[in-house]
């Protein structure tokens, strides 16, 4: 395994194959590390509690094959990995492509960052699954 290090953040809380299939996408490039958002940050960002604590979160997202380390982020707002990517200082920043931000990009060039947009690609004859589209199958 190579020796750079991989950093991707989200709140991964209806943890699903596609959540899976992104992290084993991801660790191509290297260790991953993965942020996860807090509770009390998804609150202020999603407007709603999560469903997994971010102690239920951390476990499962920790437990993947693919996760070299994941923690809870320990700032707030859509950018609230900060003080995590500084310290831990890594050579790529993944996203797939509805987690790209203009934001993310321009902390990532200003930090010397390779910023890295995957396409949503599910698992060899796995669905393609997402979040929002299991919440939406899940309120009707």
């Amino acid at each position: 395994m190579t020796n750079k290090k991989v950093f991707v953040s989200g709140c991964f809380d209806m943890l699903h194959s596609g959540h899976v299939e992104f992290f084993r996408q991801a660790s191509k490039y290297g260790k991953l590390y993965v942020s996860i958002g807090s509770d009390k940050n998804v609150l202020l960002l999603k407007n709603r509690p999560t469903i997994n604590t971010e102690k239920e979160r951390l476990f499962m997202v920790s437990s993947i094959r693919y996760v070299y380390k994941a923690f809870i982020a320990t700032g707030s707002g859509k950018l609230d990995f900060i003080n995590e990517l500084e310290k831990i200082k890594p050579d790529f920043f993944v996203v797939n492509f509805d987690g790209h931000s203009d934001d993310k990009k321009n902390l990532c060039q200003k930090m010397g960052i390779k910023y890295t947009v995957l396409q949503r690609k599910p698992h060899k004859e796995l669905p393609v699954r997402s979040t929002t589209a299991l919440r939406k199958l899940i309120n009707k």
